[in-house]
């Protein structure tokens, strides 16, 4: 089912041809990147479960907290209320809620300027899929840079890509857990 091509790793990393091809709600706020990575795990957790925990993003990153967190644990237990979504909310400090639907994705821009000038306009989706009756898929689609838009930045975008799996791996793979324990 998984097959890289010509993708490296850092752009496709833990997912499949279909998931690939699937449009999300980042290429609707996004419709022009320069470039789009994607990131996936399945969890053995029902989908809403797990789109819960994504909710949780709101208030931490759930990476390396040393590095992404000021050195503050990413809660272990859910956070009422966090599931009350609204475009505009705040998410993992340095992205803004552009768009939702309940227990299907949820769509974050970069609008922190500091952010901006470090890694450039990046909108990613985070959306959740039955898998079977027991697993979910969770794919993140990352829309980086705009179309055209030069060497330099193509070139920061390619060490940007492997930092990023690092970051978002260990991410995706503390919130599987956590989504597991909680089913």
């Amino acid at each position: 089912m998984r097959q890289y091509g010509v993708m490296s790793v850092a752009e496709v990393w833990g997912t499949w041809d279909e998931e690939r091809a699937r449009r999300y709600a980042c290429d609707v706020h996004c419709p022009e990147p320069a470039e789009s990575w994607f990131r996936g795990t399945t969890v053995r957790a029902p989908r809403a479960v797990v789109f819960r925990w994504l909710c949780q993003l709101r208030v931490a990153p759930y990476s390396y907290d040393l590095i992404d967190n000021r050195g503050r644990r990413s809660p272990r237990v859910l956070t009422p209320g966090l599931e009350r979504l609204a475009v505009g909310q705040r998410f993992a400090t340095i992205f803004r809620l552009v768009d939702f639907t309940p227990d299907e994705q949820i769509t974050m821009s970069i609008d922190d300027r500091a952010a901006l000038v470090a890694f450039g306009p990046l909108t990613m989706t985070y959306a959740v899929s039955t898998l079977d009756a027991g697993s979910t898929r969770l794919v993140v689609k990352l829309n980086v840079g705009r179309r055209g838009d030069g060497q330099w930045r193509a070139a920061r975008r390619r060490v940007l890509a492997w930092g990023d799996l690092v970051m978002m791996r260990r991410q995706l793979q503390v919130l599987r857990s956590l989504a597991e324990a909680t089913s």
